[in-house]
């Protein structure tokens, strides 16, 4: 069974890589959502990055608005961690549909400029599928 959850995390994480562009960024990711959050200590355990490397890629995430963060009160002296949550994944894949668009729309300009002679330009779209599979 682990093999088999071990396996499943792996594809996950190579479709939210394919994503991110960034190996960092998707064990991180999905890291805080097999969790719901967690703190930089617990993510540099968790995914066995370089701590330095958690920590610059935690503060490239929040700015790219990938996370969201919130501070956690500590009773000990100290600074007060903060607790990383990652965005829900069907906010990250509408992020992402519009830049894939932008893509394809690019190269079918690219590609019929050259080929049509009465070009006509058009758009691609990718759609929200409401029905269940």
């Amino acid at each position: 069974m682990w093999g088999t959850r071990n396996s499943r995390d792996k594809n996950i994480e190579k479709a939210v890589r394919d994503l991110l562009k960034s190996r960092a960024k998707s064990r991180i990711y999905v890291y805080l959502l097999s969790k719901n959050g967690a703190r930089t200590e617990q993510i540099i355990k968790g995914t066995r990055l370089h701590p330095s490397t958690v920590r610059e890629t935690l503060s490239k995430m929040y700015d790219q608005k990938l996370i969201l963060r919130k501070k956690i009160k500590n009773d000990s002296i100290g600074k007060n961690p903060f607790i990383y949550n990652p965005i829900p994944p069907i906010e990250l894949l509408k992020r992402y549909a519009s830049e894939i668009e932008d893509r394809l729309n690019k190269l079918a300009t690219l590609t019929s400029r050259d080929r049509i002679r009465n070009y006509r330009p058009f758009r691609i779209r990718i759609h929200e599928r409401t029905d269940k599979l």
